[in-house]
């Protein structure tokens, strides 16, 4: 029985060595890669990051179509209060006619009014839709362009990333060596230029 615990305790002993051994090397080899990745790849890692508040407030492209957006939204308010006036006087005039209609005449008010109400709800629904499709797409379209010039930018620039930085984005420390905003906002607005001259 005491040789049985002996025997144990020396099988024991000779696999905590074999671990400790196995530990230390493996840490060992991967401390020789990270030194090596290091060396290898230290310096061909950049990141970079313009700033969104100053592209909207200094890209041309940007304000114009924010400029016709509101346009079209105003144009849509318009309409929809143009209808809502011809509704409310129509309304007003069966108002009037109600104390002399018949049954039959104000039951057909009724549905007159409830189907003007329908109208103007699916007409707003219908602006609203579409407002949000066409500032869906101005996004999409502007995210493109940035896209696409920064692609061009970074060929002799050799970034890994390079981030769109908004104020609340969680991004503790920024150093300014890496802002690309006023590069970006150049190029961009060179761009749009000779687009428009080109109309």
């Amino acid at each position: 029985m005491r040789n049985i615990s002996t025997i144990l305790s020396i099988i024991a002993l000779a696999l905590t060595g074999v671990l400790f051994y196995l530990h230390f090397t493996h840490k060992e080899q991967l401390k020789q890669v990270s030194v090596a990745a290091g060396k290898n790849g230290q310096n061909n890692f950049k990141i970079a990051y313009f700033d969104i508040d100053s592209l909207q407030s200094s890209y041309t492209k940007y304000k114009d179509v924010l400029q016709e957006m509101k346009g079209k939204e105003s144009s849509a308010n318009a309409e929809l209060q143009a209808l809502k006036g011809r509704y409310q006087s129509r309304i007003q005039q069966l108002q009037q006619k109600g104390p002399t209609m018949s049954q039959a005449e104000g039951e057909a008010a009724q549905r007159e009014v409830a189907k003007m109400e329908q109208d103007y709800r699916t007409r707003e629904a219908q602006l609203q839709d579409n407002l949000q499709n066409q500032q869906m797409d101005m996004t999409k379209q502007m995210r493109k362009e940035i896209e696409d010039y920064l692609a061009v930018y970074n060929k002799d620039k050799g970034y890994a990333y390079i981030f769109s930085y908004e104020p609340g984005f969680i991004m503790y420390y920024k150093d300014s060596a890496y802002d690309v905003t006023a590069d970006l906002l150049r190029g961009l607005n060179d761009q749009y230029s000779k687009s428009k001259n080109k109309k």
